[in-house]
C-alpha cells in the first residue's frame, strides 16, 4: 500500500502576468514541498494567464511568453513533484484551455478541457477551441483523471476520464463567486463522486478579476461524495490532502481540515471586500475617496473599504447641501470617527448657486424638477474627481443594486467614479449586511440603520415617496432580473400591477444609464454587465 500527499494551490494570479504567475507558482511548489512533503501540487485553471485572460489570448506574443514561463518552471521546480497547472495554448493553430503536467523537468502532456462555457460571464467559445479526449496519467502508481471547470458541470468528461481508467479525479477551476455558489458546487461534487464512485479533487482560484471574485473553498470529495477537505474560503494558501491506497484501483482522501461553513452575510460582505481590495491594488491606486452622506449605502461602502484597505487608505467626504439633515452630518462624522478613516466636510452650496446663476437665464420661465437635484450630485462628483486626480485616490460609488435597476441614480453625478463595491447588492441585502458587519466590531452608526433612506435632495425626501418599500421593489426586481419573469407572470405571483408595471418599466429605460456606471463586484447571477445584455435602444414592451 502506498500513500499520496497532493496539495492545493489556492492562489491568486495577476491577469496578464505570466512571468510574476510562474514565480507565484514556482515558489508554491517550493513551499508545498517543504511544508507538506507534496508529491503532487495541483493549481487552478488558466493560472498562468490568470482568469479571465479575454482578448489577451488573442495577441501573437501570448503564446512566447507562455512558453518561457513553462520552460522557466521546468527549469526551476523539483524533479520529484508532480505539478498540474492550468494555462491557454495554441496546437496546430488553434487555441485551448491546457491543464500540463509537469514531472522530472519535462512537460509530460496537456489535457484540453472539453466544455466550454458560453453563458452569463462566460465567454469561453470565443476564444478556445474544445478537447475531445480524456487524459489520465499515471503518478506514483495512482491513475490521475484530469479536467477543467466546466467539465465537472457538464458530466460527461467526468464519466469519459472514469472510463479512461481515472481512479482519482482532478479538476482544475477559476469558478467566480455569487450567493449560494459554493453550495452548489459542493452539491455537485457529492452527486459525481457518487455518481462514478471517485474521489474527485476540486482547485479553485481566489481573490479580485474586475467585477469577478473567487472565493476559493477547494476540496476534496471521497468516493461517496462526503468533504474530506474543505480549504477556508476568501483565503489563499497551499491546502494538503493524504491518500491511502486501499487497493490495487482504490484510493481514499483521509479526512483533514475542513473550514467551519460561513452565514450568507458573512460570504457575502467577504465578497465585497475582496473585490474591493483587488481592484485597488492590481490597478495601483493609493486608496479610495468617497461621499460619505450619512445614508446607508455609503455607511456600507465605507466599512467594505476600512475591511479591504485599511483606515488610512480611506478618505470620506460630506458634501452638505440646504436639505441635508443635521443627523446626517452627525452620523457621518461619528462613523468616520468610529472607523478612524481621513474626513473632510466641503458644502456644495456656493457651487450650486454658482451654476445656477449661470443657468438663471436659460432656464427662464420653467418650474424646479430634479434638474436642480441633480446638479446638487454633480457639484459633488466634481469634488470627488478633484481629490481623485490630486491625491491618486479613485473614487468609490455607493449606488445599490435595487436604485442601478430602476435609475435612481444621478449620470456624472454620484455615479462619478471608478469602481462600486455594493453595485451587485439589493438594498434588502444592504441593510442585512449592515446589521451584519456591526456583530463584528461597530462599524455602522444604528440611526443610520433604523432611519428611512433618502437621498436628500429636496425637502422631507424619502425613497418611499416614488418607489415601492424596498422588500417590495426587491422581490419584484429578483423575479424580473433574475428570474427572467414577465410582468404578467410577477403580477400573478401576487405583486400590485401598477408597482410591477412602474417597476419594469424603470428597469427597460434605463439601460443606457447603466451602460455608463463603474464596475463593481459581481456577487448574482444576473449582475449588470457581462451577465445581463440587453439592448439600449430597442421596442420591447414591458407585457411581452
Amino acid at each position: 500500500m502506498q500513500d499520496l500527499t497532493l496539495v492545493m494551490a489556492q492562489l491568486d494570479p495577476l491577469v496578464g502576468d505570466i512571468p510574476g504567475n510562474a514565480a507565484r507558482a514556482i515558489e508554491a511548489v517550493r513551499e508545498a514541498r517543504i511544508e507538506h512533503g507534496a508529491d503532487i501540487v495541483v493549481f487552478p485553471e488558466l493560472f498562468l494567464s490568470g482568469y479571465p485572460p479575454e482578448d489577451l489570448l488573442l495577441r501573437p506574443s501570448m503564446e512566447t511568453r507562455l512558453r518561457e514561463a513553462r520552460a522557466l518552471m521546468a527549469s526551476k521546480i523539483a524533479r520529484d513533484v508532480l505539478v498540474i497547472i492550468g494555462y491557454p495554448g495554441v496546437r496546430e493553430g488553434r487555441c485551448y484551455n491546457l491543464a500540463g503536467v509537469l514531472y522530472n523537468g519535462q512537460w509530460e502532456g496537456e489535457y484540453a478541457k472539453q466544455a466550454l462555457p458560453n453563458y452569463q460571464v462566460f465567454d469561453e467559445q470565443r476564444y478556445f477551441t474544445p478537447g475531445t479526449e480524456p487524459f489520465v496519467y499515471e503518478h506514483k502508481g495512482a491513475k490521475l483523471g484530469i479536467l477543467i471547470c466546466e467539465d465537472l458541470w457538464d458530466g460527461a468528461p467526468v464519466k469519459a476520464a472514469t472510463a479512461a481508467g481515472a481512479e482519482i479525479l482532478i479538476t482544475l477551476n477559476a469558478s467566480p463567486y455569487h450567493q449560494d455558489k459554493p453550495t452548489e458546487r459542493l452539491r455537485l461534487l457529492e452527486l459525481h463522486a457518487q455518481d462514478v464512485n471517485r474521489p474527485i479533487v476540486y482547485v479553485n482560484t481566489i481573490g479580485g478579476q474586475d467585477e469577478l471574485v473567487f472565493d476559493g473553498g477547494s476540496c476534496c470529495v471521497n468516493a461517496s461524495g462526503q468533504i474530506q477537505v474543505l480549504a477556508p474560503y476568501w483565503q489563499a494558501g497551499l491546502m494538503p490532502i493524504q491518500f491511502l491506497q486501499t487497493s490495487a484501483t482504490i484510493w481514499e482522501p483521509q479526512p483533514g481540515e475542513i473550514d467551519p461553513e460561513v452565514e450568507p452575510e458573512e460570504s457575502l460582505y467577504c465578497a465585497l471586500v475582496t473585490g474591493l481590495r483587488d481592484y485597488v491594488n492590481k490597478s495601483g491606486f493609493d486608496g479610495v475617496v468617497l461621499g460619505l452622506s450619512g445614508g446607508i449605502d455609503s455607511a456600507l461602502s465605507l466599512a467594505i473599504a476600512v475591511d479591504a484597505l485599511g483606515p488610512q487608505r480611506v478618505q470620506a467626504v460630506m458634501m452638505p447641501y440646504h436639505y441635508t439633515a443635521d443627523i446626517s452630518k452627525q452620523d457621518a462624522a461619528e462613523q468616520a470617527n468610529m472607523l478612524g478613516v481621513h474626513y473632510e466636510i466641503m458644502p456644495i452650496e456656493p457651487m450650486v448657486e454658482a451654476f445656477m446663476g449661470t443657468l438663471a437665464e436659460s432656464f427662464a420661465g420653467t418650474e424646479r424638477d430634479t434638474t436642480e437635484e441633480n446638479l446638487q450630485s454633480r457639484c459633488r462628483g466634481v469634488l470627488l474627481m478633484a481629490i481623485s486626480n490630486k491625491k491618486g485616490l479613485m473614487v468609490l460609488t455607493t449606488g445599490n443594486k435595487s436604485e442601478m435597476a430602476v435609475g435612481y441614480a444621478t449620470l456624472y453625478g454620484d455615479m462619478v467614479g471608478g469602481f462600486n463595491a455594493i453595485k451587485d447588492v439589493y438594498k434588502t441585502w444592504v441593510y442585512r449586511l449592515a446589521r451584519w458587519r456591526n456583530t463584528q466590531s461597530p462599524a455602522i452608526p444604528e440611526r443610520v440603520i433604523e432611519r428611512p433612506p433618502s437621498a436628500e435632495l429636496a425637502p422631507d425626501q424619502q425613497d418611499s415617496d416614488s418607489l415601492p418599500d424596498y422588500d417590495t421593489l426587491d422581490a419584484i426586481l429578483l423575479s424580473y432580473i433574475e428570474g427572467d419573469m414577465s410582468a404578467e407572470a410577477i403580477i400573478a405571483a401576487g405583486f400590485d400591477a401598477e408597482d410591477v408595471y412602474k417597476v419594469v418599466k424603470l428597469v427597460d429605460r434605463c439601460e443606457y444609464k447603466r451602460r455608463q456606471a463603474p464596475i463593481g463586484v459581481r456577487v448574482t447571477p444576473r449582475g449588470f454587465g457581462r451577465d445581463r445584455r440587453y439592448p439600449i435602444v430597442n421596442g420591447w414592451q414591458p407585457g411581452d
